[in-house]
């Protein structure tokens, strides 16, 4: 139980720091004791009210026309990833699981070099949000997105605003999938309402940080752990 609450903090405080890579944090620290088949329905219901609150918190920024056709690209993306994590061997997710989380850090860290909001092709911005839906769909991960949306906002609120209103839609979408499918149980329910408030706790340190701390230097912080927790992971599971 206490591996659960730390992962809450940590994973929300870099939620409300960033707007994203909860779902990274949350799954990294919790893939070396459970499987992704229970960590994701746990971290989905809670992340869920997170991002409702920071979208509506931040609705002012949101471009409508661009979440709604990124939101129709990762649901479909999701569907193979749901069945995909109902069914697959455990231990070759975990493998995966890794080998995503150091190529997404990787991405992220060469990306924040780069100019904003930077324009990209629709076919990019297709592959990359079905792709997306469907790291989302196995993993409940959605760092892919995050960084391509960081590209095309041009500050942190309008970040924010974007990725938790898609985030929010997507979130909803699993909810009911995993519920139909088995995937979501009583038990998963249960403990994440037990965890719930350490998850709250973290997201308003994350939120209160964010104005005192220079964004980009804990950005950096947070992609440099998950590359090597990425890497560890995916050479103890090879």
């Amino acid at each position: 139980m206490i591996i659960w609450m730390v992962a809450a903090v940590c994973a929300f405080f870099v939620k409300g720091l960033c707007g994203f890579a909860n779902s990274l944090v949350f799954s990294t620290i919790l893939s070396f004791a459970a499987n992704n088949v229970n960590i994701s329905p746990i971290e989905l219901l809670i992340g869920w009210p997170m991002n409702v609150l920071i979208a509506f918190r931040e609705r002012r920024a949101i471009k409508w026309k661009m979440c709604l056709m990124l939101i129709a690209l990762v649901i479909a993306g999701n569907i193979p990833g749901i069945f995909l994590l109902k069914n697959a061997d455990a231990g070759i997710i975990k493998a995966l699981f890794g080998a995503v989380i150091a190529a997404i850090g990787l991405e992220m860290l060469f990306s924040m070099h780069s100019a904003k909001p930077k324009k990209d092709s629709k076919l990019v911005l297709t592959a990359i949000s079905v792709l997306s839906g469907l790291l989302c769909g196995l993993y409940g991960i959605g760092a892919m997105m995050g960084a391509y949306i960081g590209r095309v906002t041009k500050d942190s609120h309008e970040f924010k605003a974007n990725i938790c209103l898609v985030f929010t839609a997507e979130n909803l979408f699993r909810i009911v999938m995993y519920s139909l499918l088995g995937i979501m149980t009583k038990d998963a329910v249960l403990l994440a309402v037990k965890i719930l408030p350490f998850a709250l706790a973290g997201l308003l340190l994350g939120m209160a940080a964010g104005g005192r701390l220079n964004e980009r230097t804990a950005r950096k912080i947070v992609i440099v752990m998950l590359i090597l927790s990425g890497v560890v992971l995916m050479v103890s599971n090879l």
